[in-house]
């Protein structure tokens, strides 16, 4: 079901997106094309066409959104499950690394250093 619905919105979304660029924003458009000859729906009923089919299709996408979320399915697991899978999780052991406790003492006692030896 879940995937019928989201078919639906696609389909939608797309219907939705050619009758957005089908029109204009000043009044032209596909309804500026018929101006010239007299159409059987004529000018103005093409562009309330037009409209109505946005403001439907926008309202469709809104229901097909909620439905979506109220067939989505759902996952099982209880918490006592989730509790159990999470106790049962090892972590690696991270140990601290150690560091001398005066770097200076390990220089002077012969411990190898950054610099080269001094002629």
């Amino acid at each position: 079901m879940y995937q019928f619905i989201s078919v639906l919105v696609i389909l939608v979304s797309i219907l939705l997106i050619l009758i957005v660029l089908v029109q204009e924003s000043k009044g032209g458009g596909l309804a500026a094309n018929f101006s010239s000859s007299n159409q059987v729906m004529g000018v103005r009923k093409t562009t309330d066409f037009l409209e109505k089919a946005t403001w439907t299709l926008a309202g469709s996408l809104l229901v097909l959104a909620f439905v979506a979320v109220m067939v989505l399915p759902k996952e099982t697991a209880s918490g006592a499950e989730i509790d159990e899978q999470l106790n049962n999780l090892t972590l690696p052991s991270q140990e601290a690394p150690v560091f001398p406790a005066n770097p200076a003492e390990q220089t002077q006692s012969g411990g190898q250093t950054d610099q080269p030896p001094q002629k």
